[in-house]
């Protein structure tokens, strides 16, 4: 049996953690498994090193970034192969081009391109747990380059679908996914199991347990996920394709909250056409990611728009927005909204999933100022003072405590 286990930041934060996790490793090669162990940077390492790139630089180039960034994993992955060998456990420390993960040429948000698994299956037959550096891989120019923020989640999904792996553990400070997030609802449930479909709208939606892009790859190879604590023995939570039986039983999987979100209001925009296709390839093109768009019907030739962007990225909004003066009437901003949503695949089967939300939310005095839904998802704006009240009420409604 072939697993592959991914530890991060938190989970290697300390030397006696990183020891903690070789005694769990240790656990599970005598249960008989071949090993594959992808490991972050310790907690707070990352961030350290991008401290010290700008006390020299307030934009230091990329390619020097990745070779910087990289740094933290390889430390991981060489600690826990020592600390294994010298408990009688044979282990061999790989970075991401050793273990044959090939990007494209993109510098600190690189995509996963193939993984030649010729030295990983060497190392594997011959008896080796083997440590890869997370969160980077080499391009076609020899080049080292990094996946982005949680691209060690990237790199142990890609290796386990590589590798045709039998499961993908994913271990972080939390034994699994829940309901909610359990510091806001304390009767916030673990799941045994979650679809891909869900957890994608999840962990898009402001849930931190699996990044988004790992579980869009898991989807896509058929790769079966783990999440699971390394500080438990708990079960965790199963990720993978529901088929099947009760698929239609199960409503609402989730609550997600979101508090990085902030409002645009453009009010008496130029009714003509190509206006609104304008504004947002301008906000494209300088990489604001625009969520929830309302336009309303035109009036005397003008139209209001609104939408979200996230608040570390209100500022940039701004600058191309003053760039319409001459078909924007006025303009306003407001960072002291949430995201709120509700996501399930049983809402593909059932009526009336809206309304039980939109009703709850009035019979608390929350105001929904924006909606966007898909077939498993209701996403309401509100006001950020009562996110978490927002929480509660939908996690109660839907049942999620039982």
């Amino acid at each position: 049996m072939l697993v592959v286990q991914k530890y991060g930041g938190t989970s290697v934060g300390t030397l006696e953690r990183i020891q903690n996790v070789a005694n769990r490793v240790a656990k599970a090669r005598e249960e008989g498994k071949d090993l594959v162990v992808v490991v972050s940077a310790m907690s707070g390492e990352t961030n350290k090193l991008i401290e010290y790139a700008h006390y020299f630089s307030k934009n230091p180039n990329k390619r020097e970034m990745d070779i910087l960034l990289s740094s933290g994993e390889r430390v991981t992955a060489a600690l826990l192969a020592i600390a294994l060998n010298e408990m009688g456990y044979s282990a061999i420390a790989l970075t991401g081009r050793q273990a044959g993960i090939k990007t494209d040429t993109t510098h600190t948000y690189a995509r996963i391109e193939s993984i030649d698994t010729t030295r990983l299956n060497s190392e594997i037959k011959g008896g080796n747990i083997v440590i890869v550096a997370g969160f980077q891989g080499i391009n076609e120019n020899g080049e080292v380059t990094t996946l982005g923020r949680g691209g060690s989640d990237l790199s142990a999904v890609a290796l386990a679908g590589a590798l045709k792996a039998d499961a993908c553990e994913i271990y972080s400070d939390v034994d699994g996914i829940y309901t909610t997030d359990p510091r806001i609802e304390p009767k916030a449930r673990k799941l045994d199991f979650i679809s891909y479909e869900e957890m994608l709208e999840l962990s898009s939606l402001g849930a931190k347990v699996l990044q988004n892009r790992s579980v869009e790859l898991a989807k896509k190879m058929g790769v079966k996920i783990v999440a699971k604590s390394s500080f438990s023995d708990n079960e965790g939570t199963v990720i993978y394709k529901k088929e099947g039986e009760n698929m239609e039983e199960v409503l609402v999987s989730g609550v997600a909250l979101d508090k990085n979100q902030a409002r645009v209001s453009l009010r008496e925009v130029t009714d003509r056409p190509g206006i609104a296709a304008e504004i947002f390839k301008k906000l494209a093109d300088e990489n604001i990611n625009v969520d929830m768009i309302i336009q309303n019907a035109s009036n005397n030739k003008t139209t209001n728009l609104g939408f979200t962007v996230a608040q570390n990225q209100l500022a940039d909004a701004k600058k191309v927005i003053e760039n319409f003066d001459h078909d924007i009437g006025s303009s306003d901003y407001d960072e002291n909204v949430s995201k709120v949503s509700v996501v399930g695949v049983g809402m593909k089967s059932h009526s009336g999933v809206a309304a039980t939300a939109f009703e709850a939310m009035a019979k608390n005095g929350i105001n929904i100022e924006m909606i966007s839904t898909s077939e498993i998802k209701i996403s309401m704006i509100i006001d950020e003072k009562f996110s978490e009240l927002a929480v509660r009420v939908l996690h109660e409604v839907y049942g999620l405590d039982k």
